[in-house]
């Protein structure tokens, strides 16, 4: 069975199985038939197989006529960034995330450098469907290279305007950073060298090949946890394949927690310049609390960056993000960038004066479990509807499958879009609530088929 998955931000899945170069080819030439004329900025990750991917993405849109600008490997929120700078007409950032070695991915922007919205993707999909047409040998697209985007993305974070960058050197923090060999390595020990910090390094070989599992949960990261303790470091920071998450550990050698990465960072921008914040139905009720204390509203969207982003235009949100570490600024650019969250996590250290650990202490407690269920033969959606009408008489969001609201924790129930499972994602105030109630709610469904 073929691996190939299509979402709204583009495509992922194996290379040889699923993800081909016919596919490649023939999603690219739709997205340009979609992006019309123009120029199209390209970028990758660090992965082995981004350097095939890009030849095939960039042959392909040449041949429909669009002129191409190759950024190198870079994260790709530097994708989205330099389609913002360089006033492109689209971008394509080839990386399966936080998959592994053998994955890869077209990650498919517009031409304001974030992912296409719904509508967009269901126009481009269309175009899946007409036989592609190519350019004559006289109309072919340009190609360039633009070797400046990563080292302007960098300086473009350090002129941040919240940021004093001499007050943050004087902390002189010794940060142990892990890149998991992907393209992170490109920029973020650099980043933290000019914040002054005292940079050890860990996966950080320009190889492309992940040593570990690469999303950054904390059962793959247990090695550079002891490396934070072992160093006696003030904190760990950990980005994934694609640089657009970031995770923190603490001083002791501990997880900081995802879902703490935007709710300490919303505290911080918060404490700056009031305004709404967006954040998606999944994230935790700390950045809520957070935001109270402020006299701020928080608004709520479905799961996914470019929902999120939609949210945060819809109400003009100062700031926002996602309870995986994705931070997203606005002014910088609209998209999750781990190079942001790390400007804004030091000077918030800086300011607060203690320990990351001591930071986290000052930060809402909340507890989050998850849980999935096979739902076999059944429909999703009917045991979403059944559960709808279980729980009518409860606070309901339906705008991603359900987001039930109790006083004292939450549940969400979502369908995957490839599996025939519904993930159960519960908060609560403690971690044995959290695992009670996701328990509970996984033995409801289970009676409902």
């Amino acid at each position: 069975m073929s691996t190939l998955m299509v979402s709204v931000s583009g495509i992922r899945g194996i290379i040889g199985d699923g993800l081909d170069p016919l596919t490649i080819v023939k999603y690219t030439s739709a997205y340009a038939d979609f992006v019309g004329k123009g120029k199209i900025v390209v970028g990758r990750d660090a992965r082995i197989s981004g350097e095939m991917v890009q030849s095939l993405i960039t042959g392909t849109l040449l041949a429909k006529g669009l002129d191409v600008i190759l950024i190198g490997i870079c994260p790709t929120p530097t994708v989205q960034y330099s389609v913002k700078t360089l006033s492109a007409d689209g971008g394509i950032a080839i990386t399966a995330s936080h998959n592994p070695n053998q994955w890869n991915a077209l990650k498919l922007l517009n031409n304001t450098g974030q992912f296409m919205t719904p509508e967009q993707n269901k126009e481009m999909l269309k175009l899946l469907e007409i036989n592609p047409l190519f350019e004559s040998w006289d109309k072919l697209g340009s190609l360039k290279y633009f070797e400046q985007g990563l080292k302007k993305h960098k300086t473009d974070v350090l002129n941040l305007e919240f940021l004093r960058i001499d007050e943050i050197k004087a902390r002189k923090f010794k940060v142990v950073v892990d890149c998991v060999n992907g393209a992170g390595v490109y920029v973020i020990p650099d980043l933290l060298r000019d914040f002054g910090c005292d940079v050890i390094e860990m996966n950080c070989e320009r190889t492309g090949i992940f040593p570990r599992l690469p999303e950054p949960l904390p059962e793959n990261l247990t090695e550079t946890m002891k490396a934070v303790k072992f160093n006696e470091a003030d904190l760990g920071i950990v980005v994934d394949p694609d640089v657009d998450r970031l995770v923190l550990i603490t001083n002791e050698g501990k997880p900081f927690g995802e879902e703490n990465t935007i709710t300490q960072v919303v505290k911080f921008i918060l404490s700056k310049k009031k305004g709404n914040v967006a954040v998606n139905l999944s994230t935790t009720r700390a950045v809520d609390d957070v935001a109270a204390d402020f006299g701020q509203k928080v608004f709520r969207s479905p799961v996914g960056e470019a929902n999120v982003v939609k949210k945060m235009k819809e109400v003009n949100a100062v700031i926002g993000g996602e309870g995986s570490g994705g931070v997203i600024f606005p002014e910088l650019h609209y998209g999750r960038d781990a190079l942001v969250g790390i400007a804004i996590t030091l000077q918030h250290l800086t300011d607060f004066g203690g320990t990351i650990a001591e930071l986290k202490n000052t930060l809402p407690s909340y507890f989050i479990a998850k849980k999935k269920i096979d739902v076999g033969n059944s429909q999703p959606d009917k045991i979403i509807g059944l559960l709808m009408d279980t729980y009518k008489n409860e606070r309901l969001n339906s705008e991603d499958g359900l987001k039930v609201d109790f006083e004292d924790h939450w549940v969400h129930f979502r369908k995957s879009n490839t599996e025939p499972i519904i993930r159960i994602i519960t908060e609560a105030k403690t971690q044995e609530s959290a695992e009670k109630y996701s328990e509970k709610y996984f033995n409801v469904i289970k009676k409902m088929f």
